[in-house]
């Protein structure tokens, strides 16, 4: 992976040249040699199949950029940033990322609350992501330049290569996978060197692109409206316990969604800073140079303000979407810690909310309780839509991965929603990592972080939405455009144009969808179960943490319920109890949901006196073989008090939310234990569900899903175009 780096302590120095002068704006295109000779691009035009540099090298007249630095720093504050924060570059070195480091550093280096350099004087606090895709052969040397070049800048750089295990992905995927190990490393070294915030260089022009190519994927309101501003972004892996403990993810900002790509040539060169332009960007393969490509030659000024003016619409809807969404989410929703939530229909009145609203807010709830990276679209939504406003609820529902019933004793009036453990939407998911403690530098980050998001949403607070300004609520997605020429947002040309550019990319878009389909491959079976060490942490279903030891001796506590049983206590029973079920010859427990035929064993287990019947008592393991349980196990009899202990606390969990708990079992598939947790009762008073077969066996679990209730924080910031 990539090298390690340690941020610099402050000092002060100042960063020099930033802003040299230059006078004419770029060409549209540039087709220029890629070399150690750097060609101004204003006089040579050389081709080559490999990326090139362009140089921009001052000539007679300036070019001020007082302007985008002003703008720049009124964005970054509305983020609610501060020059002294942490913060990632993720950088191409292309003209867009290379123009947000110009700002980038000019802001962390100018006005009053400026941070000072030290080690060779670079910026403290600001380091530049550069990822090796290594797809092409000459992307190390790119990646070393570019590193130069933004070191010169006073900006700190660590080159990420990415590992393609599975090798080089297709053509048509080529894009979409190297943008999923991009944000995968940008996470990882983030998390690395403790930083919160990652900048990314996305503008106006890239907003313009992705509206018509989710237009042409017959996307509504809410996804044309593009990127937010800002967003969170949740680890897809888990590193250690203490990025499990932060749970803050990365706080990502697009702070120049205000500039368009002319602007991007004007701050570079505004800067002297030379850029690399990649070949791939003119390939007609991908959908967005496709779009790219036709967007420049439509580039009269009053389509450009138009096409932003429908975009802004958008997302003035979504903000407000945003803000229903989560209001009901706040009075109708209860998260319980076994990971299921319940929602109160007579708080919600779904008949009485907005489609469009009540869409986002199940789309929220299912994508916290499935933990999907992904929020809910399509039919699996429209679906919810009917079931949740029926009232009172009286049947359940599977939907994205999701089991949806009444909840017991409200008579139809709540409904419960938790996750599908029957194998009807995902397979057995569990990542393992290493138990690190967080730090102080990990609560540090955690806690600036979310002082950051508090600081934005202070400022966003202050933003109050006209009711008049909020369009396309209950408008079908494929007549958007037709609202918008309705409404004067965009003219009969502008709106002509973008049909036309919506109608070719959808063909293209369905001749692409009937060759995948045609050669998609079929998931494998995924294990019904899999082992844990002692000692190992591991992540189940991205929402429990798990881990189990064997101790040395049993809490007093533990010990008043076993005296009437005459159980030896001694070092050789502890051998043996150990021995027989948990750590003997090899054996590694197992984890995996719990079953039906786990609550049978249990009563079956706290019959004591034990029934005749019990010695027969089969449970089948993962292979399918039967086991059977020794009725002279020297654990039995603090199994049977477990046992009784833990019915009587599951009895107040739901049969279905009980189905999506983590348990440990042995390797013939007998239930060892239900971790411990704390479970609050209706009478307040705490109580712990710990069932365990050994004494000497101590396993923990913690509910800690990885994405938070509301897919985390976002915002969309718009002006309202007129």
């Amino acid at each position: 992976m990539a090298r390690g780096l340690i941020l610099s302590s402050p000092t002060l120095t100042a960063t020099t040249c930033l802003f040299a002068s230059i006078s004419k704006t770029p060409p549209k295109s540039f087709n220029l040699s890629f070399g150690l000779k750097l060609i101004h691009h204003h006089y040579h035009l050389i081709p080559s199949p490999c990326s090139f540099s362009v140089d921009s090298s001052p000539s007679q007249c300036s070019i001020d950029i007082s302007k985008y630095t002003e703008t720049f720093s009124r964005r970054m504050a509305m983020a609610g940033l501060k020059p002294h924060h942490r913060i990632a570059l993720g950088v191409s070195g292309g003209p867009d990322s290379m123009a947000l480091c110009v700002l980038t550093a000019g802001w962390k280096t100018a006005g009053a609350d400026a941070v000072t350099s030290e080690n060779g004087g670079f910026i403290d606090g600001l380091l530049a992501i550069i990822v090796d895709h290594g797809l092409r052969a000459e992307s190390k040397e790119e990646a070393n330049i570019v590193s130069h070049r933004v070191s010169k800048m006073g900006i700190r750089c660590e080159i990420a290569c990415c590992d393609w295990p599975s090798g080089r992905p297709k053509q048509g995927q080529l894009q979409e996978a190297a943008r999923e190990m991009r944000y995968q490393i940008f996470q990882e070294v983030c998390a690395q060197h403790r930083i919160g915030v990652l900048l990314i260089a996305q503008h106006a022009d890239d907003q313009a692109e992705l509206f018509i190519l989710r237009l042409s994927r017959n996307s509504g309101v809410l996804g044309l409206a593009g990127m937010p501003f800002t967003s969170q972004i949740f680890p897809t892996y888990t590193q250690s316990y203490r990025e499990v403990q932060a749970n803050q993810g990365i706080l990502l900002v697009r702070p120049l969604l205000e500039f368009s790509k002319e602007d991007m040539y004007k701050i570079c060169q505004g800067g002297s800073e030379n850029w690399v332009e990649d070949p791939t960007n003119q390939s007609p393969l991908y959908a967005r140079n496709r779009i790219r490509m036709v967007l420049n030659n439509l580039s009269s000024s009053a389509f450009k303000f138009e096409l932003q003016a429908l975009i802004s619409a958008c997302r003035i809807t979504r903000t407000y979407v945003d803000q229903i969404a989560y209001s009901l989410i706040r009075d109708a929703v209860v998260i319980k810690d076994h990971g299921y939530v319940v929602i109160d229909l007579q708080i919600l009145c779904p008949l009485k909310v907005e489609d469009i609203c009540l869409m986002k807010f199940l789309s929220l709830i299912l994508q916290f309780v499935s933990q999907r990276q992904r929020q809910i679209r399509g039919s699996a939504l429209k679906l919810l839509m009917d079931y949740i406003r029926t009232f009172p609820c009286k049947n359940s529902v599977t939907a994205a991965g999701c089991y949806l019933c009444p909840d017991p004793g409200s008579r139809g009036s709540r409904v419960l929603v938790c996750c599908c453990s029957n194998g009807c939407a995902f397979p057995l998911k569990i990542e393992y990592f290493e138990s690190q403690s967080q730090g102080q530098q990990g609560c540090c980050v955690a806690n600036e972080l979310e002082k950051i998001i508090e600081a934005e949403k202070s400022y966003a607070n202050h933003l109050v939405l006209d009711a008049s300004d909020v369009h396309f609520l209950d408008v079908n997605p494929e007549l958007v455009l037709t609202e918008a020429k309705r409404l004067n947002i965009i003219g009969e040309s502008t709106y002509n144009s973008i049909f036309a550019l919506q109608k070719q990319e959808t063909a293209h878009f369905r001749s692409k969808t009937e060759v995948i389909s045609d050669s998609a491959s079929k998931h494998g079976v995924t294990p019904f179960s899999k082992s844990l060490q002692p000692g190992q942490f591991c992540y189940f279903m991205d929402r429990f943490i798990l881990t189990w030891k064997l101790k040395n001796n049993i809490d007093n506590d533990k010990l008043s319920g076993l005296v009437d049983y005459e159980m030896d206590l001694g070092e050789e029973t502890r051998s043996l109890c150990c021995t027989s079920c948990v750590a003997g010859n090899n054996k590694v427990p197992e984890v995996r949901h719990m079953i039906e035929s786990d609550w049978l064993y249990l009563a079956e287990l706290s019959k004591y006196p034990l029934s005749k019947n019990f010695p027969q008592y089969e449970v089948k393991s993962v292979n399918g073989t039967k086991q059977i349980m020794d009725r002279t196990s020297p654990c039995l009899h603090y199994a049977s008090v477990s046992a009784k202990q833990a019915l009587r606390l599951l009895k107040s969990i739901p049969v279905a939310a009980r189905r999506s708990l983590p348990v440990l079992i042995n390797q013939q598939g007998q239930l060892l234990s239900i971790p411990h947790w704390d479970l609050i009762l209706h009478s307040g008073i705490f109580q712990s569900v710990n069932f365990k077969h050994c004494p000497f066996l101590m396993v923990h679990m913690e509910f800690k899903p990885k994405i938070p209730l509301g897919g985390g924080h976002t915002h969309s910031y718009s002006k309202i175009v007129t």
